[in-house]
């Protein structure tokens, strides 16, 4: 009984303490929440946007079209004599110059045509010589009344006609020699020779059989095509005295390395694409460039004095319409429709939508969740291969 009491009372002492304690549990308790929701009701900073100021500059437009390079000189060479080819002189697909010997064509056949025509015209020559001293003779006879004008006259058309024949010897001589050089067929042009269509000891007709082509290299010819809005536009912009350069891209090139000047737009455009065709002269010194290549032109279309240019990657799509986020004087960013137009120069043109010293969001676009968030805007330059050196930070 005495254990009982004591223990009761230890409990009754002890119950103002764990009553002490269990509030100031509640009430440390109740104190860290406050503290979390306050934590978790504040806002997140404004996310942290690259803008960069719109300004207008002079720019040239450009236009691209697909070409042909085409050789100014191409040549196929026939033999102009028969015979039997004897050489081939020159090695397939390598470049040649004018007179080159590319074909030897037999000639034992006409020099020996030659050599006879030689030997007639020293003949002929030596018949008129003897027709001509007899006709001097004659005129003497003929003063002193010692033949008659019937027998003058006959030596005279005798002189004649031995001329005649030393005429006739002459031009046979030169046919003969003409056709002995023909024997040498040489090149007509500097260019690339291709391959050799008839080899050695095969017959080649005159006038008929294709021995190989030969195409000039230097410069070359790229043909290409506008349609017929483009090329209004084009010639009312450069006039008829004036023709614009373009640039050339090859197949396998990454950028427009070559320079070309027109040289010649057609007359008419074609009625059944509705297109004008253009022409532009390229130097090809190393004749890397063979006709018939694929070439991407760029030609200009329009010049321009004050084009709003943006980078494309800040450009959107909202369906069919493109859009660009504006920053605003309170650093809130909004949607402005745009109307874009030509690139230039990697960045895009703007026709409407856009007025000078806008600033517009170009990285970081997907850190805005809706128009009218608020940014922490980052001033830098439009062109992207600007940016390694950022600019002061404007919020204004």
């Amino acid at each position: 009984m005495d254990l009982f009491l004591k223990k009761h009372a230890l409990v009754r002492t002890r119950t103002p303490y764990l009553s002490l304690v269990l509030s100031m549990l509640l009430v440390v308790g109740l104190a860290g929440c406050d503290v979390h929701s306050e934590e978790a009701a504040a806002p997140p900073p404004p996310p942290a946007v690259d803008v960069a100021r719109v300004k207008p500059e002079p720019v040239t437009l450009w236009d691209g079209f697909t070409g042909r390079v085409v050789a100014p000189e191409s040549v196929e060479l026939r033999p102009r004599v028969s015979g039997y080819i004897d050489k081939v002189a020159f090695e397939e697909g390598e470049l040649v110059k004018q007179g080159d010997l590319l074909f030897q064509i037999d000639a034992r056949p006409y020099q020996a045509a030659a050599n006879a025509a030689k030997a007639e015209l020293s003949r002929a020559r030596s018949q008129y010589a003897l027709a001509r001293s007899e006709a001097r003779r004659a005129k003497q006879l003929l003063d002193s009344r010692a033949i008659s004008q019937e027998e003058y006259d006959q030596r005279e058309s005798a002189m004649a006609t031995a001329q005649s024949a030393v005429l006739a010897a002459e031009a046979a001589l030169d046919s003969a020699e003409l056709n002995l050089e023909y024997t040498e067929i040489r090149s007509p042009i500097n260019g690339r020779v291709s391959r050799a269509f008839v080899t050695r000891g095969n017959l080649a007709s005159s006038d008929q059989t294709l021995l190989t082509r030969v195409v000039s290299v230097d410069p070359v010819y790229v043909y290409f095509e506008s349609d017929e809005q483009t090329a209004t536009e084009a010639l009312n912009r450069l006039g008829d005295d004036q023709l614009p350069s373009v640039k050339v891209s090859l197949a396998g090139e990454d950028g427009f390395g070559h320079e070309a000047l027109v040289d010649f737009v057609d007359n008419q455009l074609d009625a059944s694409t509705g297109t004008l065709q253009y022409r532009a002269v390229m130097a090809n010194p190393e004749g890397i460039i063979r006709p018939g290549q694929f070439a991407r032109v760029q030609m200009p279309v329009a010049e321009l004095d004050q084009a709003l240019l943006v980078d494309q990657q800040a450009v959107l799509t909202d369906q069919d319409r493109r859009y660009v986020y504006v920053l605003e004087d309170d650093n809130k960013v909004n949607r402005r429709y745009i109307e874009p137009g030509e690139r230039s120069n990697g960045l895009l043109v703007v026709h409407e939508g856009l007025k000078a010293d806008d600033r517009i969001v170009v990285n970081g676009l997907q850190k805005i969740l809706m128009p009218g968030m608020q940014v922490a805007p980052e001033l830098v330059a439009m062109r992207p291969s600007e940016r390694e050196q950022p600019q002061v930070a404007s919020t204004h």
